[in-house]
């Protein structure tokens, strides 16, 4: 039985080595900084973006490039593999939408095209977990239809909780006001926000660093279900120190053991900017042990 073959996107804010050891096509999302535009992931290091934003520079990010979507999908064809693309929320980027209409265009050319396109309505390490799931069922040779119904578990099930350094990022993003970035600036205010339904949803503002990482654990208690068993995502915009600080503490109040923690890529740092920190995890029981199994030592970046 040929394996089947996935494809992702830079969303997934997942390590290019990673990708690489699982043969797992990346769809990487552009990024324009100083005039110039990268490759998100493989021609531009994210801590670059976020030393620039730190000194006032706006990067701009765009979808993944139609024609690199196209030669994925030609290549998949032309392979005669089964494939899924595991996509960045609909919601927060075109590259979905795009990957469906180039689809229907390569199904004129070669009928004969095997490949689903999942919505994850997740980003970042969400979106990562989920791949990082479907490559283990992908390695051990389970079928398409079973990495489908895996992965669709997981999209439904993912929770995000994220908080940001600096208001002003949102705000330059287009996410909050001005007036409201410059009040949290002094009252030292940190916005707590989730995803639902693939859109990014501010849930409370919570004063000083300290209460915020609390307030995570609360509602990680409160949603999560068999944490301790879980591999548990962490991606931070260049601040490893606070990402590990908030690993100790899920460590300490839920006996976690597996976890991958991650720096942001360079297109949703552009957005959520340096010193963001996101925990992705699941609120119901995973169907499949496989990813337990797997995660006998934690990953880092």
């Amino acid at each position: 039985m040929t394996k089947v073959k996935l494809i992702t996107d830079s969303g997934a804010d997942l390590p290019y080595t990673f990708l690489q050891e699982q043969n797992i096509d990346l769809l990487p999302l552009q990024v324009e900084l100083d005039g110039k535009e990268y490759d998100d992931v493989i021609s531009i290091d994210s801590k670059k973006v976020f030393d620039a934003m730190r000194n006032g520079k706006t990067p701009k990010t765009s979808q993944a490039s139609p024609t690199k979507i196209k030669e994925s999908f030609v290549n998949l064809a032309k392979e005669r593999r089964p494939g899924i693309y595991i996509a960045f929320s609909s919601q927060l980027s075109g590259t979905y939408q795009t990957a469906c209409m180039i689809r229907e265009q390569v199904l004129e050319e070669y009928p004969d095209l095997d490949l689903t396109i999942i919505d994850t309505k997740a980003a970042s390490l969400g979106q990562g977990l989920i791949v990082f799931h479907a490559a283990k069922l992908a390695s051990s040779g389970s079928t398409k239809e079973m990495i489908i119904q895996e992965t669709e578990f997981y999209c439904n099930h993912m929770e995000h909780l994220f908080t940001v350094d600096d208001l002003e990022y949102l705000r330059r993003g287009g996410r909050i006001s001005k007036a409201s970035a410059f009040v949290g600036g002094l009252l030292n205010i940190k916005p707590l926000l989730n995803v639902e339904d693939g859109k990014l949803i501010p849930i409370e503002k919570i004063r000083g660093k300290k209460k915020v990482l609390i307030r995570i654990l609360e509602l990680m208690e409160k949603r999560g279900v068999n944490l301790k068993n879980q591999l548990i995502g962490i991606s931070h915009g260049d601040d490893e120190d606070t990402a590990l600080q908030m690993k100790n503490m899920i460590e300490e109040k839920f006996g976690c053991e597996h976890f991958y923690i991650n720096i942001i890529g360079s297109a949703i740092g552009a957005h959520s900017g340096p010193g963001t920190l996101a925990i992705f995890f699941l609120n119901a029981k995973a169907n499949s042990e496989l990813d337990i199994a797997y995660n006998k030592e934690s990953v880092s970046s």
